[in-house]
């Protein structure tokens, strides 16, 4: 090894060792760094650095991105900041972990309704881009300029002409899914628009494996729209498209729009520069309902493993049953053990994952990590065609978490994404029907199954398992 890749392998690993938190993470770029001189230390400095972290602390301290009245919220007493839960409501505590972990207000008076597949998310989201008057905060990870795209372009040129204030945000990996890229079409007509982390930018190639895969519409600042769905002609079952794609998102209204724009307003001010601070942004919100809800923002930046701790916090609060829909499943080691201690303390545990994934590789090192589960009572259930791209969490009939998360290490480490907790048994009741719906036809996974495949499988299963970070 020459002085200068000993040099660099030196600088590199002892930033591995002080600031890397998982241990099998430090131990395996270290490994790399020193047996690959220079290769291992160049994707270090590409993959494994966290700069957006950094850069969000400094946002946060000049005060820049929370303009209005929410950048208060965390200088008040945690039972100042938000609505609280009747005493003696057994999710109590897990409202007052949650806040904890989010510092973020916890809201009354909210109307949350289910909108499954692209026949009922897609008329909903264009109406209410036809009836905005003010403004419109859209962001997408993937937003394809396909019969789906084209409604969305058309309905976003229609307000601009309107003089509506619109702001498009589109991931720069997800813009570049279809062709034209989204983001060329919408500002050759004159839509304010941009691409977060584009990667083809030199500057912001260090960031290529952070991507954010939030879906956010916020219209006047009073209609809220979030959940797992892209913008894509994959959505619309009815017109039998090539690859078909079942997913569900939410209509929302209320006190926790706010939550919504705010999370925008930041990923928009870390992209573009401006912030969002015109009142017309931000106008009051009453309560239009009976749902106690709270956004959470996750990522790779201040917000680090905020769902993941929710998740844990959630299944630890669990007594009778826990239902879990999500399209990629590969929990780590203490989900595992999470959701494997609930269920031997006689929880009844679900996980509805589809048959057949979109993506292969990732579908092998998911069922590489099963037996983990099964072998403690975990009901783990295969969904049939078209693939599922639903992402669920409901506990006890009671609390429910929907939005853009899925179980793995890229959405619970290194995306941007952004999920909306629930304390609302009438809600839990209508996600339940949908998921009893997908059970209907869902067939079970056996311990057997999952050992009984050829080993050739297995060994294929299980290498496509060690890269499950990255997946």
């Amino acid at each position: 090894m020459s002085l200068a890749a000993f040099a660099l392998a030196v600088v590199t690993s002892a930033h591995v060792i002080l600031y890397k938190r998982d241990v099998r993470a430090a131990i395996g770029w270290t490994g790399l760094i020193w047996l690959s001189p220079f290769i291992g230390a160049m994707l270090y400095l590409v993959l494994g650095v966290n700069r957006l972290q950094r850069k969000a602390g400094k946002l946060r301290r000049s005060l820049l991105f929370l303009p209005s009245d929410s950048s208060a919220v965390d200088l008040l007493p945690r039972q100042e900041r938000g609505a609280m839960l009747p005493q003696g409501d057994p999710f109590a505590t897990l409202a007052s972990l949650v806040d904890g972990i989010t510092r973020q207000p916890l809201t009354d008076g909210n109307r949350i309704e289910p909108l499954v597949n692209g026949e009922e998310a897609y008329p909903a989201m264009l109406e209410a881009i036809d009836s905005a008057s003010v403004s419109i905060a859209m962001m997408s990870y993937i937003f394809d300029y396909d019969a789906a795209g084209r409604m969305f372009v058309e309905a976003l040129v229609r307000a601009v002409d309107r003089g509506v204030d619109v702001r498009v945000l589109v991931d720069g990996v997800g813009a570049k899914y279809g062709k034209p890229r989204i983001t060329k079409v919408l500002a050759e007509r004159g839509v304010r628009v941009a691409a977060f982390l584009d990667t083809w930018v030199p500057a912001q190639m260090t960031y290529m494996n952070m991507r954010n895969h939030r879906k956010i519409l916020v219209v006047d600042g009073r209609i809220g729209f979030t959940g797992g769905m892209n913008i894509r002609e994959g959505s619309l079952l009815e017109r039998e498209p090539d690859h078909p794609i079942q997913d569900l998102h939410f209509r929302i209204e209320g006190p926790v729009v706010r939550e919504l724009l705010d999370t925008f307003a930041e990923d928009w001010l870390f992209v573009t520069g401006e912030r969002l601070e015109d009142d017309s942004w931000r106008p009051p919100l009453e309560s239009v309902g009976t749902s106690i809800a709270r956004g959470v923002p996750d990522g790779p930046d201040e917000n680090f493993e905020t769902h993941r701790w929710t998740f844990l916090g959630a299944i630890a609060q669990a007594r009778e049953r826990i239902e879990i829909v999500t399209p990629y499943f590969i929990p780590d080691q203490t989900l595992v053990t999470a959701l494997n201690t609930a269920a031997m303390r006689g929880v009844h545990v679900e996980v509805l994952i589809p048959e057949k994934s979109n993506l292969r590789f990732v579908q092998w090192a998911s069922t590489a990590g099963l037996w983990q589960l099964l072998i403690r009572g975990v009901d783990i259930r295969l969904t049939q065609p078209p693939f599922d791209h639903t992402k669920l969490f409901v506990v006890d009939r009671h609390w429910v978490m929907f939005g853009s998360s899925n179980w793995d290490a890229r959405s619970l480490r290194l995306n941007f994404e952004f999920n909306v907790e629930c304390y609302d048994p009438q809600l839990a009741g209508a996600v339940e029907q949908l998921i009893a719906a997908k059970r209907k036809t869902a067939r079970p996974v056996t311990l057997a199954e999952v050992n009984g495949r050829p080993l050739p499988v297995r060994l294929r299963d299980g290498v496509a398992r060690l890269f499950s970070p990255y997946l």
